[in-house]
């Protein structure tokens, strides 16, 4: 049988350092006559062992394994936190061999295995060399100085910092939900917005931004406001509401999604609603000239 050479994480984002350590996996796949296999947990370890997944992750499972699928890779399987958490890094790394048929191994230099994470890069180059597998760790890839990873997205995802989460992932930042009824704020102020009821999981920016929307093949420009006033309770996260410009349908029930393009301002509190009247026209006049 055709042996794999693997790569295993949680690649949350599948941000640009993971699709350089997938494009190396597919390339020593083919050098060495092997098929490349990707291993993915659907949910990072630290959230599933942290217990609390409310806005935790950048990219919910089935938007990441469609992601590593649309990179034409090789073959991808999702790897079970729950049945592998207590399991050792001699058992794991066991588990690799006879399973998935490990005949080579690529992750990055932050990588660890099994239990309390023992499976470092120096366990694993050890344990490669004495079962004839070879071994491989990818450079980390960097912005601006920086290592990308998934925390520092994360972080600047907590942040609202829309441009340094665009450059990390090469991609623009997409959440998606169906359109629910609010309270018709927007609408009375001329200015009607779709309500999004988002996954909880995912990570909402805060602040104002000019966005593409989606409606199903349909594409459109807008303004999204996600933050803490209380236009419509979910789940008890920010409030996610789109304002698209130049439509007036009714889509409640339909799912939008959306992606941030820019960042226009953060929440500011008005004292009146004249004030913030003329906030969103200024907004909707940033947004058509970002989107151009």
């Amino acid at each position: 049988m055709r042996k794999n050479f693997i790569t295993i994480g949680s690649f949350d984002g599948v941000h640009i350092g993971h699709r350089h350590l997938m494009s190396v996996l597919k390339m020593l796949a083919e050098e060495n006559g092997m098929s490349p296999l990707i291993l993915a947990f659907p949910y990072p370890p630290r959230v599933v062992a942290g217990g609390n997944r409310i806005m935790s992750v950048i990219t919910l499972p089935q938007e990441k394994f469609e992601i590593i699928k649309s990179l034409n890779i090789g073959k991808l399987q999702k790897l079970d936190f729950e049945e592998v958490k207590n399991t050792d890094r001699e058992e794991f790394f066991k588990v690799l061999l006879n399973k998935y048929k490990m005949g080579g191994l690529i992750v990055g230099k932050d990588f660890a295995m099994g239990k309390d994470r023992l499976g470092n890069g120096e366990f694993l180059r050890k344990a490669c060399a004495e079962a004839g597998v070879i071994f491989e760790q990818a450079d980390f890839v960097q912005t601006a100085g920086h290592k990308v990873s998934s925390s520092s997205i994360r972080k600047a995802l907590n942040e609202g910092n829309i441009d340094a989460v665009t450059e990390m992932l090469g991609r623009r930042y997409y959440i998606c939900g169906k359109v629910v009824k609010g309270r018709q704020l927007g609408r009375k102020m001329g200015f009607p917005t779709a309500n999004i009821k988002t996954d909880p999981h995912k990570i909402l920016p805060r602040g104002i931004y000019a966005v593409e929307v989606f409606l199903g093949k349909e594409t459109f420009k807008g303004v999204c406001n996600i933050g803490s006033r209380p236009t419509v309770e979910l789940h008890g996260l920010p409030s996610t509401e789109v304002h698209i410009l130049d439509f007036d349908r009714n889509i409640y029930g339909r799912n939008l999604g959306v992606n941030f393009a820019a960042k226009i301002r953060d929440e500011i509190k008005f004292d009146t609603l004249g004030e913030l009247v003329q906030q969103i026209n200024k907004d909707t006049i940033c947004a058509y000239k970002i989107l151009k």
